[in-house]
């Protein structure tokens, strides 16, 4: 499902125009986007929790030249899903 077929299922289950629907997504991406950048995790109990994790500075290796290179450490965007959605799926 890509961003307009979920906007449809918004507009669809939720009874709005598919230009609100669209509006009440951006601001939902806006405001996670936003807490994340904050180091905030946002839970959508049921849902589940999107959080940042740190990881570490690590070795790897090119590919092409088998060279050992060093990855910096970054924080990343991690998502972990809630018991209702893991039920539900499964």
């Amino acid at each position: 499902m890509n961003k307009s077929e979920l906007i449809d299922a918004i507009s669809k289950s939720s009874d709005l125009t598919k230009m609100d629907a669209g509006k009440a997504l951006d601001g939902f991406l806006t405001a996670v986007t936003s807490a994340l950048k904050d180091g905030d995790s946002v839970a959508l109990v049921g849902f589940g929790t999107f959080s940042v994790k740190d990881r570490a500075e690590r070795k790897g290796r090119n590919p092409q030249t088998g060279e050992e290179i060093t990855i910096k450490a970054a924080r990343i965007p991690a998502f972990k899903a809630g018991k209702n959605l893991k039920d539900t799926v499964n």
